[in-house]
């Protein structure tokens, strides 16, 4: 790893105060613009992941706008911010519209999603230099690893802030995972909430059908995590849930939300289904959608 891309930093950034927080109904507002980038965005290239990006809308939308402590000017280290990290690299668009949201790069940036050297390419990359991106993310298992050790840097950097990683239920099969959530409590990693979508489905098909994942909250708890459930699409029940999980870092154990969506959220021909894992929609789909997905005041790019 380039030494301009360790979590390790000699000089501390001043952090501008973030924004106010927004409210429930602020938030809902941008999660319908996130969506409607989102279909957009892959509609314009035919080619991207619009299901689990509008299942996990209303997270990253949370975490963004009302819960973390960011610095959309952006420096790879994040002293003394929270910190995100996309393991399900494939939900890009909703990752790259809430980044283009807060204020990372230019809203129209997202016109040149997973086209000829763009910034925004199908899975996130490092290299590209994109403002908000710490990790390469795609290749299924390692984020969880990765915040494991931001996290660990912080603490021995006297740094008291949180972070924050999501993955994939699907991707719970992916062994690295299970190294991680071993060490994490082992080492009394509680600066640290991971989040599941557990939407249930992967590319093939049902999780249960797939790989069986059974009690995940008996499994984490066994394991030594302090685990919370909650309902990933409603912000009525999400917010909650996180200022919960927030509430209960620091007491010696990391923090696990088990985060239940509907991959597809907000189109109801998508909602549910696997097959919009990495489809995207056409013409009159997209439509569909948009209509389904109003704003009091659009923002399209």
């Amino acid at each position: 790893m380039s030494q301009d891309a360790t979590l390790t930093q000699t000089s501390t950034p001043e952090t501008p105060a973030p924004p106010a927080p927004k409210s429930v109904a602020e938030l809902k507002q941008i999660a319908a613009q996130v969506r409607r980038d989102i279909v957009r965005m892959v509609h314009a290239v035919n080619s991207g992941h619009p299901g689990g990006s509008l299942g996990c809308t209303d997270l990253l939308v949370a975490l963004y706008f009302r819960l973390m402590k960011h610095d959309p000017s952006f420096h790879m280290n994040g002293e003394n911010e929270d910190l995100f990290f996309l393991s399900n690299g494939h939900i890009s668009p909703v990752f790259y519209s809430v980044l283009a949201r807060a204020g990372y790069f230019p809203v129209s940036e997202l016109a040149t999603f997973r086209k000829l050297n763009s910034r925004l390419q199908g899975h996130p990359a490092t290299h590209e230099h994109l403002p908000g991106i710490r990790i390469a993310s795609g290749s299924l298992g390692q984020g969880l690893s990765v915040a494991t050790g931001a996290a660990q840097a912080k603490k021995l950097n006297g740094d008291n802030r949180l972070v924050y990683v999501l993955m994939g239920d699907g991707e719970l099969e992916e062994g690295q995972v299970w190294e991680a959530a071993l060490y994490a409590p082992h080492h009394k990693v509680d600066n640290l909430i991971a989040i599941v979508d557990r939407n249930g489905q992967q590319i093939d098909g049902s999780t249960a059908e797939i790989g069986g994942l059974g009690n995940l909250r008996a499994k984490f708890e066994a394991f030594g995590w302090r685990v919370l459930e909650a309902d990933g699409n409603q912000f009525e029940t999400l917010l909650p849930a996180l200022e919960e999980a927030r509430s209960l870092t620091g007491q010696g154990v990391p923090v696990m939300l088990l985060m239940d969506t509907q991959m597809g959220y907000g189109v109801d021909f998508m909602m549910g289904s696997h097959k919009w894992h990495g489809v995207a929609p056409n013409d009159e789909q997209l439509e569909k959608a948009l209509q389904q997905l109003l704003v009091e005041q659009a923002g399209d790019y």
